[in-house]
């Protein structure tokens, strides 16, 4: 029986009631996302709250507003923030992004949105809410954003590798521009897995870099492990 708790070192995540468990996509975005003097975040599609809490973890000021548009996924997001120790800084909400409203603008929203656009439907309606865009697909997320987004927030967001073009072709439209970028390779002998990428209004030269999860011999990479030494146990 899987574990229904994913322990990190100074938080839990319980995940049994949610579609989509803990898994590599979002510890790193959590551990990537840029959060250089941010004070307020949106966290879209929270799911278990993972993101957030690592977040809050690495941003001891920052307050968090997390979106959840599963209420099964939302309630127990709310209590994994309760039972953290930034349970005063981290707002788990119910809702549709596309329908939110907020006074704030954010400096940085991050979301590990769902992105199987073609693939086959799950008949878990729950995991497949989780996992296919038909319930936050690219567009809206960025239109949306940019209502919220303050003028020199960030927006970081976690993408299969093959939807680079069609992504960065979208974020244009909505007058975002890439401004750091982050290639995941399982190993060194692998294609590029999954790409990060932190988009902004302001246009400059993007900082692109590579991270392989894994070495030849199959031990964690040192970047892997300089990225998320803060959060594995084991590390």
């Amino acid at each position: 029986m899987p574990n229904p708790y994913f322990k990190f070192k100074q938080f839990t995540i319980w995940h049994d009631k949610c579609a989509m468990k803990v898994g590599t996509d979002g510890v790193l975005l959590g551990a990537w996302a840029n959060t250089n003097n941010i004070k307020r975040v949106l966290d879209v599609g929270t799911g278990t709250g993972l993101i957030s809490l690592m977040i809050a973890q690495r941003s001891p000021n920052a307050i968090i507003d997390a979106i959840e548009i599963d209420e099964i996924a939302f309630l127990q997001a709310k209590n994994n923030f309760l039972n953290s120790i930034w349970s005063d800084r981290i707002n788990a909400i119910c809702c549709d992004f596309k329908k939110y409203t907020s006074q704030e603008k954010y400096d940085l929203i991050v979301s590990n949105p769902p992105y199987f656009v073609d693939a086959l439907k799950s008949p878990n309606q729950q995991r497949s809410l989780a996992r296919h865009v038909g319930s936050l697909n690219y567009e809206s997320l960025f239109a949306t954003a940019s209502k919220f987004l303050s003028e020199t927030g960030t927006i970081d967001i976690i993408i299969p590798a093959e939807a680079e073009n069609s992504i960065i072709d979208i974020a244009w439209k909505h007058k975002f521009f890439p401004v750091r970028k982050l290639n995941v390779y399982t190993k060194p002998s692998k294609q590029c897995r999954r790409i990060l990428f932190s988009f902004s209004f302001q246009e400059k030269k993007c900082e692109d870099q590579d991270l392989h999860i894994k070495l030849t011999d199959n031990q964690f990479s040192n970047e892997y492990n300089l990225l998320t030494r803060d959060f594995y146990l084991k590390i």
